[in-house]
């Protein structure tokens, strides 16, 4: 697949330190800004090396809940919900002047991505949030979701995102994390999944017939316990097929 181009973000900043092993790999990073995890040193971090390596920088706000990772959906007031993801996204635009560096995506983190893909209300808020900054980013998303639709109607720029290190349901969805084939940690395994993603738009879920699908990134969750290894093999299969990482 020779001048095929592929993006591979990581959620960093999450508390796992692990920031400079992955940075060399990847081409873009998602940092969380305090929602689920992080501060403004984490983020100071995280931006000075995605400057160092070239890559490309978005925000990762989520639920305000560091208690369960951001990963359970919370039941909030819209205003509360949209101040929330607002500030989340600014704290990051603020250490971001102050380093000189830009903001190229959005991408909601864990349970609010989840929610977003199939609830309006929720995906309404966040592109209310996302508009409200004015600047132009795209919004990192998956394919056939309801934010998809939301975003694209308002006129930002989506790219549709897959996991590398996910399992899917019939219907698009991720494998949940309660079962334990939600995560792929096998290198073998994992650039397989990705590449029949890229070769045939097509997923294979863990149920029934390959599904269609479309990928311009792909996401390698930085707290997975073999991040480092599966981003870097993953690179260096992609590449070996021709696949730039860009």
């Amino acid at each position: 697949m020779q001048n095929y181009k592929i993006d591979i973000n990581v959620d960093l900043g999450e508390g796992i330190g692990n920031e400079s092993q992955l940075m060399p790999y990847i081409s873009s990073c998602n940092i969380a800004c305090g929602g689920h995890a992080g501060n403004v040193e984490t983020m100071r971090s995280v931006v000075r090396l995605a400057k160092k390596y070239g890559v490309k920088i978005g925000a990762h706000p989520s639920f305000p809940d560091k208690e369960n990772f951001g990963r359970i959906a919370m039941e909030l007031p819209s205003v509360v919900l949209y101040k929330s993801i607002k500030k989340q996204i600014r704290d990051l635009l603020n250490v971001l002047k102050v380093e000189h560096a830009r903001l190229h995506h959005i991408k909601p983190h864990g349970a609010l991505y989840n929610l977003a893909a199939v609830d309006e209300k929720t995906a309404k808020i966040i592109i209310e949030a996302i508009k409200s900054i004015a600047i132009p980013v795209k919004l990192y998303v998956p394919y056939t979701s309801v934010i998809a639709d939301v975003a694209i109607q308002n006129n930002i720029s989506v790219m549709y995102e897959a996991f590398a290190d996910r399992n899917y349901n019939n219907d698009l969805t991720l494998v949940s994390r309660d079962k334990s084939n939600a995560l792929i940690s096998d290198d073998v395994a994992l650039f397989s999944h990705v590449y029949r993603i890229i070769s045939t738009k097509k997923v294979k879920p863990i149920n029934g017939a390959e599904i269609a699908i479309k990928a311009d990134t792909f996401c390698i969750h930085g707290d997975n316990a073999e991040a480092v290894n599966l981003v870097k093999t993953l690179r260096t299969n992609l590449e070996a097929k021709g696949i730039s990482i860009v």
